[in-house]
C-alpha cells in the first residue's frame, strides 16, 4: 500500500494537468457516475495521507490505492483501468483503487494537521491524541490515520526501530520524551522516504523493514503479526526496549 510521501509524488507529478479540461473519461468503477466529469476542469490536486485528491470546482474526487493500487500517466496497462482522464494532451489512469466523491468542502472533511506530509501537521494536537489512547499498542498509534495520516507498514518499523521502541509498548507507558521523540521522528523519516523515493533508493536505507539481523548489535530480528492491524513488525528485542 502506498503510503503518504509517494501520494506526494503523485500529486507533484500531475501538477501539469492543474486547469485543463476533461476531454475523456472512462473506468469500470461502480461508486460514481463518471459521465458528468467529461469536460470539467480540474482546478487543483491534494493530497491528504494516502488519499489522492482530484479537485473539480464543486466536488472532489478520492482515490485511494489500497493494497495493489497503481496508476500511470501518459502511459496504460493492458488491464482494466478503474478510473481514467484523457486531455487534451496528455492523460491520467488509475487501476484496482478505491474511487469516492466529496461532495463536502476539504477542510469540513480532513484535518490537515494530522497529515504527517503536510506543512499543516501538528506535532503537539499528535501528542494530545495518543494520549486519549494510553491503552493502544504503539504499533497500532502510529498506523491510526487519524493521528498519523499517511503512515504505513514501513514507516512504522522504521520509526520505532530508530527510536529504539518494542512495537508492543502501549502508548500510555511511553515517557514523555519519547512521545515527542516518536511524533518528531515520524516526520522526519516520512521527509527522509519522499527524498529516497524520489532518488529510488528507499529500499537500500531500511534498517528494520524486512530485514533479517540488527544493524546495532547483530541480534536476529523478530517478524510477527503485531496489534489489531495484525500488520508485520520487523524489531529487535535487544536495543527496542519494551516499557512497562
Amino acid at each position: 500500500m502506498p503510503e503518504g510521501p509517494s501520494i506526494v509524488i503523485l500529486k507533484e507529478a500531475v501538477q501539469p494537468f492543474i486547469g485543463k479540461r476533461i476531454k475523456l473519461v472512462e473506468g469500470n468503477t461502480k461508486k460514481i457516475d463518471i459521465a458528468p466529469l467529461k469536460g470539467r476542469r480540474i482546478i487543483d490536486f491534494k493530497s491528504w495521507g494516502k488519499h489522492f485528491l482530484i479537485c473539480l470546482p464543486d466536488y472532489t474526487i478520492r482515490i485511494h490505492l489500497m493494497l495493489y493500487g497503481s496508476y500511470l500517466i501518459n502511459a496504460r496497462k493492458e488491464t482494466p483501468v478503474r478510473l481514467g482522464f484523457k486531455f487534451e494532451q496528455g492523460e491520467i489512469n488509475f487501476y484496482s483503487c478505491s474511487v469516492a466523491r466529496i461532495d463536502a468542502p476539504l477542510d469540513e472533511v480532513y484535518d490537515w494537521s494530522a497529515d504527517v506530509m503536510s506543512k499543516m501537521w501538528d506535532s503537539e494536537k499528535a501528542i494530545q491524541k495518543l494520549k486519549q489512547h494510553p491503552d493502544t499498542l504503539v504499533c497500532d498509534a502510529l498506523l491510526d490515520q487519524h493521528i498519523f495520516s499517511g503512515v504505513g507498514n514501513i514507516i512504522k518499523n522504521e520509526v520505532l526501530y530508530r527510536i529504539r521502541v518494542h512495537p508492543e509498548t502501549v502508548v500510555g507507558k511511553l515517557p514523555a520524551a519519547k512521545l515527542n521523540e516518536l511524533t518528531r521522528e515520524t516526520v522526519h523519516y516520512s521527509a527522509q522516504f519522499l527524498q529516497w523515493r524520489k532518488e529510488f533508493t528507499l529500499r537500500k536505507h531500511w534498517l528494520a523493514y524486512s530485514q533479517t539481523r540488527c544493524s546495532r548489535d547483530d541480534a536476529p530480528f523478530h517478524k510477527k503479526k503485531l496489534g489489531k492491524t495484525m500488520r508485520r513488525s520487523f524489531y529487535c528485542s535487544v536495543c527496542q526496549k519494551l516499557y512497562h
